[in-house]
């Protein structure tokens, strides 16, 4: 009996239909919503089936917006992400594992500041469609809480009273749409 050969499909990121952003509270009393405007990826797919694809993912430091100028020089700065000496996150998935119908973990390998950190995070599927132009499009929502200073991002702020200016979780929240290729 022979093997049959499985087609592997590859599938890009669609940036002008996808966000990336994490948000950190301030204070503990407020959320602060940042972003990052440029970044790519890629999941592969063996089969019919995106249990057990690879995804790669990548993020340019720089591209981080948060809404204020102010704040975002300081991210960038030494004192956070040093975009200087580390331009980019990265993030390569060691296992996708369907836990429902349209669920997931997403295992990977985080690296972040020069550090990196196995992280599992969430990942909801939201279906296929197919756009004006003939392209196929996939949607997922992946979530989940990295703790900063364990990627090295250690600024602590303290107020006169004693209060943490930011946290150590950081919630990521990105809707990413792909486009299948040919």
């Amino acid at each position: 009996m022979e093997a049959q050969a499985t087609t592997a499909t590859t599938w890009v990121i669609d940036p002008s239909h996808s966000e990336v952003q994490f948000k950190v509270k301030h204070l503990m009393v407020s959320t602060v919503t940042g972003l990052f405007s440029q970044y790519e990826g890629k999941l592969e797919m063996v089969g019919d089936d995106f249990d057990d694809s690879k995804i790669t993912f990548s993020a340019d430091i720089a591209s981080i917006s948060t809404g204020n100028e102010q704040r975002d020089g300081h991210l960038k700065s030494a004192e956070f992400f040093d975009a200087e000496q580390f331009p980019q996150l990265t993030f390569t998935s060691t296992k996708f594992t369907k836990t429902g119908d349209d669920t997931y973990d997403l295992t990977g390998d985080l690296t972040l500041h020069g550090v990196t950190k196995s992280v599992t995070l969430k990942a909801e599927y939201g279906g296929q469609m197919q756009d004006f132009y003939g392209q196929t499009k996939a949607g997922f929502e992946v979530t989940g809480v990295i703790k900063r200073k364990e990627f090295g991002l250690t600024w602590d702020g303290v107020t006169e009273a004693g209060g943490v200016v930011v946290s150590d979780d950081v919630r990521l929240v990105m809707n990413i749409q792909v486009t299948k290729q040919a």
